[in-house]
């Protein structure tokens, strides 16, 4: 069932049932695009929670018992769904996050070979048999540590919950997620997939409510064994906390404000374009999105003018619209928090060189924006913008630029850029970050893993690390008997 927008009646999923919630309470959702309500999204009442968990529990037996040779065929299933869908799962995230057709479509493909990477390097969870006395057999085995309650946000509705679930499912664990109450139908196209493949009941739960309400119920649960969480430093460290007080194990994928470095020796308009296409891409909603731009004082002319001209061609408008290269932010709180860090920078000192403020049009469009003559001590040097704003600042020695890109407590993503070998593994050693790109400003990619230091958190997604958090290593020591 469609609502005059085009856009799916939203249920929550409850062991193996579509359900609306149990008392109706729902929140409106809202098109970026123009600021119209599109539909309604169910919150979970604590009942409901509970519900879950108990099917959550009861999955875990199943799913723990299932052969990987079948677990796997299931989840094969899934990623071949998610690939045949990825066009309506991309138009149905564009109405409702805001991001172009083009970026919307691609997430969902990029989420099938995730699912796909995943399900394939559970096969080798392996153990080990460990040399010694006679008569013991001293062995290490991996076991999936058990139900797990995730938490995710707005800005990849369909690759964010894909990450914790597929690690998950994959590991052999049930999961909870609460999905964003912003973004809800995608998630549930999401897991739409996996439900149509064959997943058991009660392996995968979906649920929105009241953020606070749920987490502090799912964390408090004796059911859940693990908690995954990606979004802002606050709020990861609030939940980081009550977690501690259960004893559960925890991962954290948090915020970043991620360095720019551009080196004498680089090309400026190469740096520029590259860099460009990265900060505007999402309209700059990105964790890992490039976000202060460090460029050496004999490169800065040419690096600006080429900077500008990129932000000058970003074509903004709805996300549906054809021709359109970056979509509005993805609610009212962005755009808000974009105008505020603009404003203090201009305010500072600093000058705009092109955009500088929302556009005149219903929708949350903030025009792409380029910012120079930034002081130390703008808001925006220290706070992660979210959004399309780009600050450029020269800086004569390396060693000095390194000592502002590490001077914040982030440590998500950085990025550098150098023609020389050995100044890049000068960047590589001395970035504090868990991603670093050199010589472009790449994503995570789900065959290397992802995560940050410092604030940014803990843990990893993707590669071979991405199923550790999920799996418990146990040591089993045998001493045989006659």
């Amino acid at each position: 069932m469609t609502t005059d927008h085009g856009y799916p009646a939203v249920r929550m999923y409850i062991a193996g049932e579509w359900c609306q919630g149990g008392t109706g309470r729902t929140a409106p959702v809202v098109n970026p695009a123009t600021e119209e309500p599109i539909g309604e999204v169910p919150l979970a009442t604590a009942a409901d929670l509970d519900r879950a968990l108990e099917a959550a529990a009861e999955g875990f037996r199943v799913w723990r018992a299932t052969s990987v040779a079948r677990r796997s065929a299931i989840l094969d299933r899934a990623a071949d769904l998610i690939a045949e869908r990825a066009a309506e799962i991309g138009r149905v995230m564009t109405l409702e996050q805001g991001k172009t057709l083009a970026e919307s479509t691609g997430e969902a493909r990029r989420t099938a070979d995730t699912l796909r990477w995943h399900t394939e390097d559970a096969r080798r969870a392996y153990g080990r048999i460990i040399p010694s006395a006679p008569g013991t057999v001293l062995t290490v085995r991996r076991e999936p540590i058990g139900p797990v309650a995730a938490f995710v946000p707005w800005n990849f509705p369909v690759g964010g919950p894909n990450r914790k679930i597929s690690s998950a499912l994959s590991a052999g664990c049930s999961i909870v997620i609460k999905a964003s109450e912003e973004t809800p139908a995608t998630a549930a196209a999401l897991v739409a997939c996996y439900a149509d493949a064959g997943l058991p009941a009660g392996v995968l739960g979906l649920v929105f409510g009241e953020p606070a309400e749920v987490s502090a119920h799912l964390i408090a649960s004796p059911v859940t064994r693990m908690i995954a969480f990606t979004g802002s430093v606050p709020v990861g460290k609030l939940l980081a906390a009550e977690t501690g007080k259960v004893m559960k194990p925890t991962l954290m994928e948090l915020g970043g404000h991620a360095p720019v470095i551009v080196c004498a020796d680089a090309d400026p308009g190469q740096a520029a374009r590259r860099a460009a296409q990265a900060k505007f891409f999402n309209a700059g909603q990105v964790c890992t999105s490039p976000s202060r731009f460090l460029v050496h004082e004999s490169l800065v002319e040419d690096f600006t003018a080429e900077f500008v001209k990129a932000a000058e061609s970003v074509v903004v408008g709805d996300g549906l619209a054809q021709g359109t290269t970056m979509g509005p932010l993805a609610n009212e709180r962005r755009l808000r928090s974009i105008e505020r860090l603009t404003a203090d920078a201009v305010h500072k000192g600093a000058k705009v060189l092109t955009g500088g403020e929302r556009l005149d049009r219903p929708g949350y469009f903030f025009a792409p924006t380029v910012l120079t003559d930034v002081p130390p001590d703008a808001d925006l040097m220290s706070e992660e913008p979210f959004g399309p704003v780009a600050p450029i600042v020269p800086f004569g020695d390396l060693d000095d630029a390194l000592a502002v890109a590490n001077a914040l407590p982030y440590g998500l993503a950085a990025y550098g850029f150098t023609r020389s070998a050995a100044t890049a593994e000068k960047l590589s050693d001395g970035f504090e970050a868990g991603i670093l790109s050199i010589n472009h400003c790449g994503g995570s990619v789900h065959e290397a893993p992802s995560g940050g230091v410092k604030d940014s958190g803990y843990g990893r997604e993707g590669g071979p690390e991405a199923l550790d958090a999920y799996l418990i290593t146990k040591r089993v020591s045998h001493l045989l008997t006659p």
